[in-house]
């Protein structure tokens, strides 16, 4: 599955420092929860009653946005879509934690020796939502689609499938095989699968518009509830799949309300109508933590901000002037001033939780403007007295910098320009909007560019950063080492991750040299809870799924019953 960036809203202005609290928010319950009458409580002498939290009830989140679909292969481009897909439909497999793969509908898989034959064995329990066992020939139309022409999937998806002849052996094992040994292939295979026996009548180029997308039949943790209509009604309700949960779940089910905005939503929280918000943006984060009927769990996201130097053309191809701007930047003030403190620190083109990741290989950049302003120096940009821009032969050092137009990535641009201008460095800023952004960077007009990256869960980075990436994919710095590319290259053809790794480990120490791109901030998943809500204990969130490990103990609903008048025994 070819990985690719993403260019969303980046994260806007919100309260200072605040993300190192958010990390390690305590739990708080609600000390006097506010009581439901029963209809048949016992009252007169002797008899006394008192508030208890009980279990049961629909669990409502609210929700920025709408979905079109619920299909996990028409999902990508919306995030509302993508979080519920991930509850409603698995894969063959799933990445851990750790950035492994692991079984989901898949029992286990084997690569042949010559690794272009991968064979999946499917659970023999596993089955839809409707009752019927999950089979080879689910795995087979699924896939199928995306080589379809008339199905709508992107084009780089379709590109992936259409080489690929898969094979049904039996109705619990199916074959892939491939032109060439890919090992990142089997990432494509956490994609979600569709139920056969539902679809296969329907045309493909009808499926994206087929009833079955608003009320899907999937094998996830949750399952659309019956007579559900969220396009006419606004809110989804799912019911736990009682494959996945225990008999004893508290909550009926789950209801996700869809609002137009923040403002919105908070104040239906506010109110009590809904117990969650996800997904608090940064520029709601301050205002959502002086609600007093809200906590809030925060958690790394799998997502960074990278700024992508150009070393095609311009000021920014001399590595010394990458290395200058790299050390005359303070990457901690960046984020507490631009970011209000909604970032992680992050170095490299990997997350800390990919197996590729390897710090012992990475420079780390600690800010300091004397080394800076001696690598420009070194590098023939001399500060002219007089001037506060650098100079040669009289061409100033004015590096232009594009980004969406969003306020967050102006508050970035603003700041970097300022620390930049300590040692001598110009910064002609633009603000353009998506497609004119994707635009500018395939041309390579410019000297840098904000980019905003969602990194595939395989460390293959080829796409990214190869050679070939320069012509066909996505190097729009215009990275050209062949080394480089070369370790690239032999690593996506292996599939044991430790004959892999040192080809990785030498990716990561050519691109800590050459310096391509900059990794500013890991960004930061925020979700809000209401203090009502007891028991629920949230650890990371990688997967939108994750924050509901715990859910079977959550109990929020207070109501009034009988108990022992005090004094009386």
């Amino acid at each position: 599955m070819k990985a690719e960036f993403r260019w969303p809203a980046l994260v806007a202005l919100v309260g200072v420092a605040l993300v190192a609290t958010l990390l390690f928010w305590p739990e708080r319950r609600e000390e006097t929860p506010t009581p439901v009458p029963e209809a048949e409580l016992l009252s007169g002498p002797g008899h006394c009653t008192a508030e208890t939290v009980v279990p049961g009830g629909i669990f409502v989140e609210g929700v920025v946005g709408i979905p079109q679909r619920l299909n996990p292969l028409l999902s990508d481009g919306n995030p509302v879509e993508a979080d519920l897909v991930d509850l409603l439909f698995d894969g063959l497999t799933r990445y851990d934690d750790r950035g492994l793969l692991r079984p989901a509908l898949a029992e286990s898989w084997v690569v042949s020796d010559d690794g272009l034959t991968i064979t999946f064995a499917l659970r023999e329990e596993a089955a839809w939502h409707d009752g019927q066992p999950v089979r080879a020939a689910d795995v087979q139309f699924t896939y199928g689609l995306l080589q379809q022409e008339a199905f709508p999937a992107p084009a780089g998806l379709r590109l992936l499938w259409q080489a690929v002849t898969m094979v049904v052996v039996d109705e619990r094992t199916v074959q892939f095989r491939l032109p060439q040994p890919y090992a990142p292939f089997l990432e494509a295979t956490t994609r979600g699968l569709l139920p056969a026996h539902l679809l296969a009548d329907i045309p493909p180029a009808e499926l994206a518009d087929h009833p079955y997308n608003w009320a899907p039949v999937g094998t996830g943790p949750f399952m659309v509830a019956d007579g559900d209509n969220w396009r006419r009604t606004g809110r989804l309700t799912l019911k736990p799949n009682p494959v996945y949960w225990p008999p004893e779940i508290s909550p009926d089910g789950l209801a996700f309300q869809f609002f137009a905005d923040y403002p919105n939503l908070l104040a239906a929280l506010d109110a009590g109508d809904i117990q969650a918000v996800n997904k608090i943006p940064a520029a709601a984060v301050v205002e959502a933590a002086l609600l007093p009927n809200l906590r809030l769990i925060s958690s790394p996201a799998p997502r960074y901000t990278q700024l992508l130097f150009n070393l095609s053309d311009g000021p920014a191809r001399a590595q010394a002037v990458r290395q200058a701007l790299a050390y005359g930047l303070d990457r901690y003030q960046l984020r507490a001033t631009a970011l209000a403190g909604q970032g992680l620190p992050l170095e490299g083109p990997y997350l800390s939780t990919s197996w590729g990741y390897n710090p012992a290989d990475l420079t780390v950049h600690t800010p300091d403007p004397g080394v800076a302003r001696s690598l420009l120096d070194g590098a023939g940009w001399p500060l002219v007295e007089g001037s506060p821009v650098r100079q040669r032969e009289e061409a100033e050092l004015r590096l232009r910098l594009i980004f969406v137009a969003e306020p967050g990535a102006r508050a970035l641009a603003q700041e970097m320009a300022r620390q930049w201008a300590e040692i001598g460095v110009g910064i002609s800023s633009t603000p353009l909007s998506p497609p004119a952004f994707l635009e500018a960077l395939a041309g390579r007009e410019f000297d840098l560019a904000l980019v905003e990256v969602d990194p595939p869960g395989d460390p293959d980075l080829y796409d990214f950063w190869s050679q070939e990436a320069m012509i066909r994919g996505q190097n729009y710095a215009g990275w050209n080492n062949r080394r480089a590319s070369e370790a690239l290259e032999a690593a996506r053809q292996l599939y044991e991750l430790a004959e892999r790794r040192p080809y990785y480990d030498a990716f990561l120490r050519f691109f800590n040299t050459d310096l391509p791109a900059l990794t500013l901030y890991q960004h930061v998943y925020t979700y809000g809870l209401s203090t009502a809500v007891q028991n629920a204990d949230i650890g990371p969130v990688l997967y939108p799924r994750d924050r509901y490990q715990t859910l079977a103990d959550w109990r929020w609903q207070q109501r009034l019953v009988n108990v022992p008048c005090p004094g009386e025994g």
